[in-house]
């Protein structure tokens, strides 16, 4: 039986393979995640605690090493010589378990990962608040480092990322970039976002908008004259503009909705699902660009409207997430029962399709 010989021998196994992520759990063999599914690497047996515990120092700066001794947990970037991988240590049953989450030296095409060219109109503004949202691993990361460097190859601005912990490096082009990463160069994402505004920004990347503080600060940059981006764990553009208002306190949301009348340009969200045509998966978007129409149906608390909107706003390059479903199933790049799992409206989509809704898509809308 094989051993690993090292933590870059494992983790060029995930590179080779093209896996997304590789996790790393104490008395299990090492388990990739390849094109969605679970791969476990048998052959080289199973990780004893000393072995994960190897691995993990093997990668660990020691500033991960204190904080996994003192909070149970500790997120970082490891450089490999093939990617970079974000990494998320953490205990399980007194032991240490972690996952490598691969992010590839080459930053990806607006065509590669499917973004439509009508994206490309609002990384031209000079302001305002953009929000890329889905669940953890739809490709949030990758289509927020593609438009990054859209704007740094076009246009001569001053770039700051506030990340934790940075995953794809940006080479400056025609912007200048600095790259701040959260507990190494910058404390928390909210003194991120309010130290950037003193230092001439043009745009500003804010990783994750976890918290109410970094929420305000974010729309306060986007209302104060800079174009701000940043992830929600949301999925479609109806659902993150009530989360972001429920977040703040019952006597601030109606100054917040305002705020993001005027200040939200788009909300993209998307999804990664497994291809039907060829081994890997491909991204499906909902893409709202906030038009006057928008604007007053937030601030008028009309959120259920959105959908209706996003459906007659495809003249503008909006799209909703069941139609852009539709087209990946019509152009085969996605199964039937996939395009009903992940569905807002299935039942719908089934009555354009002239088809009876599946039993498993009727049995997910009676939960």
């Amino acid at each position: 039986m094989l051993k690993f010989a090292s933590a870059d021998e494992l983790l060029n196994i995930c590179y080779e393979r093209d896996a997304s992520d590789i996790h790393i759990v104490p008395n299990e063999p090492a388990t990739l995640r390849l094109h969605g599914r679970l791969v476990r690497l048998e052959e080289y047996g199973e990780l004893s605690p000393a072995d994960t515990e190897r691995i993990f120092r093997e990668v660990a700066p020691p500033r991960a090493i204190h904080e996994l001794e003192r909070v149970r947990t500790a997120d970082f970037g490891y450089t490999h010589p093939k990617a970079r991988f974000r990494v998320a240590a953490y205990y399980e049953k007194g032991s240490i378990a972690i996952n490598f989450r691969l992010i590839p030296y080459r930053l990806r095409s607006f065509e590669e990962i499917g973004l439509p060219e009508s994206i490309k109109r609002i990384l031209h503004l000079p302001r305002g608040l953009v929000l890329v949202t889905g669940p953890t691993g739809s490709g949030k990361t990758t289509t927020l480092a593609t438009m990054i460097d859209y704007i740094n190859t076009n246009r001569e601005t001053h770039i700051i990322t506030i990340e934790d912990p940075i995953e794809y490096f940006h080479t400056a082009k025609k912007s200048v970039i600095s790259q701040r990463e959260v507990g190494v160069d910058v404390p928390s994402f909210e003194e991120g976002v309010v130290r950037a505004m003193r230092m001439d920004p043009d745009v500003i990347l804010v990783g994750e908008m976890r918290d109410l503080k970094t929420i305000q600060a974010a729309i306060t940059a986007a209302e104060t004259g800079h174009l701000v981006f940043a992830t929600v764990h949301t999925t479609g553009a109806a659902r993150t503009v009530e989360r972001i208002v429920d977040v703040f306190p019952h006597e601030q949301q109606e100054q917040i909705r305002v705020q993001l009348s005027t200040n939200l340009v788009a909300v993209i969200s998307q999804l990664l699902l497994p291809r039907a045509d060829r081994p890997g998966r491909v991204a499906a978007f909902e893409i709202m660009y906030v038009t006057p129409a928008i604007g007053h149906m937030i601030r008028e608390r009309k959120i259920h409207s959105i959908e209706s909107a996003i459906q007659t706003g495809q003249q503008l390059g909006m799209i909703s997430l069941d139609n852009h479903l539709m087209f990946l199933y019509q152009h085969k790049l996605i199964t039937r029962e996939e395009m009903y799992r992940v569905a807002q409206n299935p039942e719908e989509i089934a009555a354009r399709l002239g088809e009876q809704l599946p039993e498993t898509a009727m049995a997910r809308q009676a939960v």
